[in-house]
């Protein structure tokens, strides 16, 4: 129970402005619909390698149907299928999984897949890319391991991007990893086309579509806000960058990882709070922080207007009909 309810007579107003689009996104609904039709195909366990997405709330509900996570194929025994995340694997991984015989199913965003074969692609024409991206992050992870060693510079910064001495500054392509800040990113690659005028550029915008809606949705609300929250995973690249916008708008901004991580002492002065989550971040986890809002607090709920989605991602030929 969460502390003592406020008497409804000395709840204090709190409007709520809840962010749209917010929460799941097509990339994260077909992964984890891939390990649920996994466990019902094959029975469990089914091992996952890294968290499916980012998100524990996620993650331990897969647990409790059947699926195992761990870190690396090694930990994976023999005979047993195994389920790749969502953030993509290195080309060695299914290599591996292959040689031991071991059934697969690739959970890997489409959208992070196009960029995987368009780093294939510009490595077969010759040309050196620049990957715009937080290392260690397991997307780039993947995506480097996309191409052989050398054939990839990851690019972090701005200042990263002004520093570079490439051998061959005419023959450079560049892409960028999919949960990015739309703003950020947008400096780097202006900074890339001007220090490097004949840099290819990706045929599509690389970052996915739910990152910039979330983004543009956050943007929005932060101008009508006092403070803004964020759910979703300290993990989350996407979740993360949520932060940064409302903060980078003037807003006062936190991530959190469900209701029970709120100190209620943080609203104080806030008479309109802002609420979003991560592309990975379920939507019982907003309706839990309202309701724990509305122990303490009369408030008033309204849904903002935004970009509509309605991305839907086939899944894998071996369970669509699981």
């Amino acid at each position: 129970m969460d502390g003592d309810t406020a008497p409804l007579s000395n709840k204090p107003p709190l409007d709520l402005l809840i962010a749209a689009p917010r929460g799941f996104c097509a990339g994260v609904d077909r992964a984890i619909r891939i390990v649920e039709l996994s466990i019902e195909k094959y029975g469990a366990p089914i091992y996952v390698r890294h968290e499916i997405v980012h998100n524990r709330h996620v993650v331990e509900a897969l647990k409790a149907k059947g699926a195992i996570f761990v870190e690396e194929l090694d930990e994976v025994p023999d005979g047993v299928p195994v389920v790749f995340s969502a953030h993509g694997v290195p080309k060695a991984v299914p290599h591996k999984a292959a040689e031991r015989g071991l059934d697969y199913i690739d959970a890997t965003c489409p959208l992070v897949s196009k960029v995987h074969r368009q780093a294939e692609r510009l490595v077969e024409a010759g040309r050196h890319i620049l990957f715009v991206g937080h290392r260690g992050h397991p997307e780039v992870i993947g995506t480097l391991g996309q191409v052989p060693e050398g054939a990839m510079t990851l690019i972090e910064t701005n200042e990263d991007a002004e520093a570079l001495m490439p051998a061959d500054p005419a023959n450079l392509a560049f892409l960028t990893q999919t949960t990015l800040s739309v703003d950020d990113t947008a400096q780097v690659v202006a900074t890339l086309r001007r220090r490097f005028p004949l840099i290819q550029a990706p045929r599509g915008e690389d970052i996915c579509y739910a990152t910039s809606n979330r983004q543009a949705a956050v943007k929005d609300i932060a101008t009508q806000c006092d403070a803004l929250l964020v759910i979703g995973a300290p993990n989350s690249s996407n979740s993360v960058r949520l932060v940064e916008v409302a903060l980078r708008a003037g807003r006062r901004a936190k991530l959190i990882e469900s209701a029970a991580d709120l100190d209620l002492a943080w609203l104080d002065g806030v008479r309109t709070l802002g609420i979003s989550a991560g592309a990975s971040a379920p939507e019982l986890l907003v309706r839990e922080l309202v309701d724990r809002l509305g122990r303490h607090f009369t408030v008033s709920e309204r849904e903002m207007n935004g970009e509509p989605e309605s991305m839907v991602f086939k899944l894998p030929r071996t369970l669509a009909a699981a």
